[in-house]
């Protein structure tokens, strides 16, 4: 897509969903519950899209490779070992910034 508002009716239909690696998309994706694999741009200056695709890789929740080895990386994927991405718990980060602040 060129730009579109929202992809978020797009992902629940998605049965794999292929994208660059910024953390939006991969966390939206991911807490859809759809398998993903991040392709990852590696003429980025100081490249941290390849990092967040490195440990979510390591975590196991994503499969990730660049352009050249996209083909390849589809023909060998085995989606039954990617672990579901946990939900999030903005609560716990909000008691914590409460603490931080002196709010408790």
């Amino acid at each position: 897509f060129r730009f579109k508002d929202s992809l978020a009716e797009d992902l629940r239909r998605a049965d794999l969903v292929i994208s660059h690696a910024g953390a939006g998309s991969c966390l939206e994706t991911l807490e859809e519950g759809k398998p993903l694999i991040v392709v990852t741009n590696e003429k980025l200056m100081n490249n941290h899209q390849l990092e967040l695709a490195k440990q979510l890789h390591r975590d196991g929740h994503v499969l990730y490779c660049n352009c050249s080895t996209l083909v390849e990386t589809l023909q060998s994927m085995d989606l039954a070992t990617l672990k579901p991405y946990p939900p999030g718990q903005p609560e716990k980060f909000a008691l914590f910034l409460d603490k931080v602040v002196g709010f408790q």
